[in-house]
């Protein structure tokens, strides 16, 4: 599968060749839906965390004797049935994270990369050549290519000229080839590869 890359003024750059294998799959939810599922049960925290009736901080005194009194029987003040005891079987701090075989997240990064291809929001650029510029000329350029969600994906490493202009546009994130993962492409409007992103994510994926 042939590609046409552009430079950041919007003019072509030569063509480079995709490979059918990682670019021209047809994309399955099932595999993105588990893929993105187990990145953000990954990325959860699980710190939540409610008071049992022993860490609450009322007195171990039996709160009114056992019989005469007409009322039920009760022993703690910090029994879950009164307002401020202790939480019964509430959550407590754990990990939400699950295993994922890793033939399936590289089949999901695959199927990630195809998808974008086929739904026209992908987007190859030469920025080999690109010296020092400012953020504003990058911003210009960036708006009448009419990226306004764009993730760009890089060599191995990050081009330095580029990444320093970008670091302040809202909206246009960076990342290494190694760095490229299957939500982060999917929740982006455009997917911009540079040369060098593409022969690293087809070097990461072959």
């Amino acid at each position: 599968m042939k590609a046409d890359a552009i430079d950041l003024d919007g003019k072509k750059a030569g063509s480079i060749e995709l490979s059918d294998k990682i670019f021209s799959l047809d994309p399955r939810v099932d595999i993105l839906h588990r893929v993105v599922r187990w990145q953000r049960n990954n990325a959860q925290a699980g710190t939540h965390k409610v008071k049992t009736r022993s860490e609450t901080s009322y007195s171990t005194r039996k709160i009114y004797k056992q019989k005469g009194t007409g009322g039920a029987r009760h022993g703690s003040r910090s029994a879950p049935i009164f307002r401020g005891g202790g939480v019964y079987k509430g959550p407590t701090p754990r990990s939400h994270g699950h295993d994922l075989p890793k033939k399936v997240r590289k089949l999901g990064l695959m199927h990630a990369l195809s998808a974008k291809v086929a739904a026209g929001e992908f987007v190859i650029v030469d920025v080999s050549k690109l010296t020092d510029m400012k953020t504003s000329q990058l911003a210009k350029k960036i708006k009448e290519l009419g990226w306004k969600r764009a993730l760009v994906i890089d060599g191995v490493s990050v081009n330095q000229n580029f990444a320093k202009a970008a670091r302040n546009i809202t909206g246009l994130d960076i990342l290494p080839s190694v760095g490229a993962n299957v939500y982060d492409i999917l929740k982006r409007d455009t997917l911009v590869l540079t040369k060098e992103g593409v022969a690293a994510m087809e070097d990461r994926l072959k």
